[in-house]
């Protein structure tokens, strides 16, 4: 069997996987935030953090219990780690430093798990599992609460109250995330990733270009739960450095085309769930089908540049080899780091600094996007209902309506609050990496120079606005400027625009439905998503065109 089939076969069953999860999972989560019952576990967690779960609340007490919780969570995260010296189950590892600590907790609150250390040389099994684990499910269950909290926006009229954040978030743990990781893991463990608490191991007898021998340290850790939940939540952070490219991580070929069904299968079922929530699922397939038309097309490019013999490496390879493992190949590679960037992931089982110049340029545009083809879990559907109502605006200029998006009237104040968000992580991108670059000592940290060296910084400051996290690897990230910076990134990224989206979903459940007309734009046919896909790749290609031009096109094309 050829390479391209391979591919083609493994691509055709994650979508059959996709496709049978797709309702079960999208009704089920649309039942979870409609009920009005609460389980005993919840109602405990309730008690514990003080919380009345019935209390409806407005935009602004929504934004106020998102900011305070992932407040706490950065405080806790960062003193975890500055103790870890004294903790037990550490494995001996010193506690982490000022810039890095703060950067690492700023990074898996925001769900976007940069890591500019290495995970096996410097977390101990309290910081991974206590922290960092724990982390991977709240932030997830955050993003997927904002989303529906935007959604019940769209959903009620005449009423600013959006539901109880709290109620949102632990339901997101309790019912999803939690059930469907423990799945995972025990799939995992069975397929052969590794879960314990073992210590560190001297093993092998390696040498070096010089015939000097040495002994390299494993540890162990309880990967298969947090490489599950990693996944699932499309956070991303690896146990290990080498990240799901790592055998205990994601061990066979089989392993590897689950982790990307993982990291899918919530981004695409919720726009069932928005369907289900707003009353006409032919929205929910609308949606749908916009995030699959460029999922899908991002892959077929990314096979056309992958698969290309241009070289003689190329050729004697089959593709280019450079980066990738051979158990998985090029094409289980590509699809996952279409998948990976495309959503706010950034697990990576290759690495992307590696791809030929235009399969790296495919990697940074997928985040430029906004990555919302599907999206990350919850920020996926809120980024492309946040492009609908863009795309909306610009139907109702060509024919001289208003315009509507399901029942609401898209006017003045939410085309504001629309273009404020899409307006947010290209300024932080493209203002932060100029500065690395005309700064001198920023510059020092790249590997390469040239059009591959600006990729790298661009690809980092891309990777953290967007809250993704995987790397272009080449860029030595461990310094008190990118830690500082990126985690800035990372901050504002994330929370400046979820004001604008719960801002936006107050003012559309304030209003009262319109009727709809024969001049009524439909935005569950074809034509919408045409449109839909047209205006995400305009906005996105007039914004950072001339940047890519300057790295992965320049290189691709030289």
């Amino acid at each position: 069997m050829g390479p391209v089939l391979a591919g083609v076969l493994q691509l055709i069953a994650l979508m059959g996987a996709l496709a049978i999860a797709y309702v079960p999972l999208g009704n089920y989560m649309a039942k979870v935030y409609s009920s009005d019952k609460h389980w005993r576990v919840e109602k405990w967690i309730y008690k514990g953090i003080g919380a009345n779960p019935d209390t409806e609340m407005r935009w602004t007490a929504y934004l106020r219990g998102v900011l305070a919780f992932s407040a706490a969570g950065v405080l806790f995260l960062y003193l975890l780690q500055r103790l870890q010296g004294v903790l037990p189950g550490s494995l001996g590892f010193a506690s982490i430093d000022p810039d890095q600590a703060f950067n690492t907790a700023v990074s898996f609150v925001t769900n976007t798990n940069w890591q500019s250390y290495y995970g096996e040389q410097a977390m101990g099994h309290v910081v991974q599992t206590a922290g960092l684990a724990v982390q991977n499910f709240v932030s997830a269950a955050v993003g997927i609460a904002v989303a529906v909290a935007l959604v019940r926006g769209f959903a009620r009229s005449r009423s600013g109250e959006l539901g109880n954040f709290w109620a949102d978030m632990v339901r997101g743990v309790t019912r999803i995330l939690l059930p469907l990781a423990f799945v995972a893991a025990v799939v995992l463990v069975a397929c052969g990733a590794i879960q314990n608490f073992s210590g560190i191991h001297e093993v092998g007898q390696f040498f070096d270009e010089h015939g000097m021998g040495g002994s390299q340290q494993w540890n162990g850790g309880a990967v298969a739960s947090q490489e599950a939940i990693k996944e699932l939540g499309t956070n991303g952070g690896g146990y290990f450095n080498a990240n799901a490219a790592h055998p205990f991580e994601n061990p066979t070929p089989f392993t590897n085309l689950f982790e990307i069904f993982l990291l899918l299968v919530i981004p695409f079922s919720l726009t069932r769930t928005f369907g289900v929530l707003v009353g006409s699922v032919k929205q929910g397939y609308a949606i749908l089908a916009t995030m699959a038309t460029i999922w899908l097309a991002f892959i077929g490019l990314m096979w056309w540049t992958e698969f290309a013999h241009r070289a003689p490496a190329f050729e004697i390879a089959g593709a280019s080899m450079e980066g990738k493992e051979v158990r998985f190949g090029v094409g289980a590679s590509s699809i996952f780091a279409v998948s990976t960037t495309l959503t706010s992931t950034g697990a990576v089982d290759s690495f992307h600094s590696s791809y030929t110049g235009l399969g790296g340029g495919i990697t940074m545009l997928g985040m430029m996007l906004g990555e919302i083809a599907p999206g990350g879990v919850g920020s996926g559907l809120y980024g492309i209902l946040i492009m609908a109502i863009i795309a909306v605006f610009i139907a109702g200029l060509m024919v001289g309506r208003t315009p509507e998006y399901l029942g609401k009237k898209i006017g003045t104040r939410q085309i504001k609050l629309a273009a404020c968000y899409i307006l947010v992580t290209p300024a932080l991108v493209l203002v932060l990496s100029a500065c690395a670059m005309a700064l001198p000592t920023p510059a020092n940290s790249m590997t390469n120079s040239g059009a591959h060296g600006f990729s790298e910084i661009l690809y980092a400051y891309t990777s953290a606005s967007n809250n993704n996290g995987s790397a272009f690897a080449g860029l030595n990230a461990d310094t008190q400027w990118f830690n500082t910076t990126l985690g800035i990134a990372m901050l504002l990224g994330r929370f400046v625009p979820m004001v604008f989206v719960l801002a936006l979903a107050g003012s559309l459940g304030e209003q009262k439905p319109v009727p709809v007309t024969a001049g009524t734009l439909r935005t569950e046919k074809p034509l919408f998503t045409g449109l839909l896909v047209g205006a995400i790749l305009i906005i996105t290609g007039l914004t950072y065109f001339p940047a890519l031009a300057l790295g992965p096109l320049a290189e691709g094309l030289a």
